[in-house]
């Protein structure tokens, strides 16, 4: 059994130090963001305050330590819900200068409760539009992942089943019983997947469409490895369940880290319309820092090339500069969902609590 490193839940990965060394690239425009003939100072610091995910490889962040002359502290602070509670209760005094980490469902709160100053980064102008959504700058897109139902490839052939093409199919009796989801209360992949639900069948609809689920023995646990090393088939090799929620990256992971190697990963992901929810992180500059200027350098390294082409490997994600390159691996097998779900950062942060309630009522009663 394998471990590679992915969004959120899966950074405690043994392979994380591994993968650090694999993708270290740096382009020459960190030069031109930057004065790239200094040399770091240890009494000059910039504090970054992120979630437990985030991960960097040593070489891209030194370039910056150097060309910016300061040492960069990284702050993390639990997992994407926890870290923002932190910065919000201390934005009096601000623990950090910049803050990595927080996703459209919690970008709402983040905004209302000021944490973050506009910043207008010159780099944020080639970043399309479906990922900037705060038109005052206060919070910028970094990068963005998709998580999706993934499924064993082998046991679909060998069973002769067509894999779903639709969530609707999910509740056909064919596939009674084989699929893993998480919990939306103790899991991010577990949340996003229910808001691709309601985004698919609306705030009306999405229970209905739980209810069968659950008559059609879908098997719900707590976390995403549990879900994918214990219940998912394809990664144990004895799970119960051919398809787990997961994200759109898992497959190209699969590939790297096969032992032995393989030409193509066992599995793949549904990225039928609407299949699969979209993440977008976002950065900002926490509102009171005293470093306001090296804080606009670490924001724009955040959306430089040399940052951003190290996003996929590192963190399991794509980066939102579209001059960023991205991973054979990646490239090969993990596509993007042509028309993902999404929903409005404040229809989320109004109605989260209420569609997670509806969702334990019917899943955990």
């Amino acid at each position: 059994m394998h471990t590679y490193p992915n969004r959120r839940l899966i950074r405690e990965s043994a392979h994380a130090a591994r993968i650090r060394s694999i993708f270290g690239t740096v382009s020459v425009l960190l030069v031109l963001l930057l004065p790239a003939c200094q040399k770091a100072n240890p009494e000059r610091t910039i504090t970054l305050m992120t979630h437990d995910s985030f991960a960097v490889s040593e070489s891209v962040l030194q370039q910056f330590e150097q060309a910016a002359g300061a040492k960069v502290i990284v702050l993390e602070s639990g997992d994407t819900g926890a870290a923002l509670n932190k910065a919000i209760l201390t934005k009096a005094a601000p623990l950090a200068d910049v803050f990595y980490g927080v996703d459209n469902t919690f970008l709402s709160r983040a905004l209302e409760e000021g944490i973050f100053e506009p910043y207008s980064s010159p780099l944020a102008e080639s970043i399309s539009a479906d990922f900037r959504l705060d038109p005052e700058n206060r919070a910028l897109p970094v990068d963005f992942g998709d998580v999706c139902i993934n499924y064993d490839r082998e046991w679909f052939s060998s069973q002769m089943l067509a894999v779903p093409q639709a969530l609707e199919d999910l509740t056909l009796p064919e596939y009674e019983g084989l699929l893993a989801v998480e919990n939306p209360y103790t899991s991010s992949p577990g949340l996003a997947f229910l808001l691709a639900t309601v985004a698919h069948f609306g705030p009306e609809g999405f229970a209905d469409f739980w209810k069968s689920l659950k008559a059609n023995r879908a098997a719900v646990v707590d976390g995403w490895e549990t879900a994918y090393y214990t219940n998912f088939s394809a990664s144990s090799g004895k799970g119960p369940q051919p398809m787990v929620v997961s994200y759109a990256s898992s497959p190209a992971f699969e590939f790297i880290y096969a032992d032995p190697p393989r030409d193509e990963p066992p599995t793949a992901s549904l990225t039928g319309p609407g299949m699969c929810f979209r993440q977008i992180e976002f950065a900002g500059i926490l509102a009171g820092t005293p470093n306001r200027a090296l804080a606009e350098k670490l924001v724009d390294f955040l959306l430089s090339v040399p940052f951003q082409e190290d996003i996929p490997l590192q963190m399991a994600v794509y980066p939102v500069n579209p001059q960023a390159a991205l991973p054979e691996a990646f490239l090969r097998f993990a596509p993007l969902p042509e028309t993902p779900a999404v929903l409005a950062p404040d229809e989320i942060r109004a109605h989260r609590e209420e569609w997670m309630e509806a969702w334990k009522e019917i899943m955990l009663p």
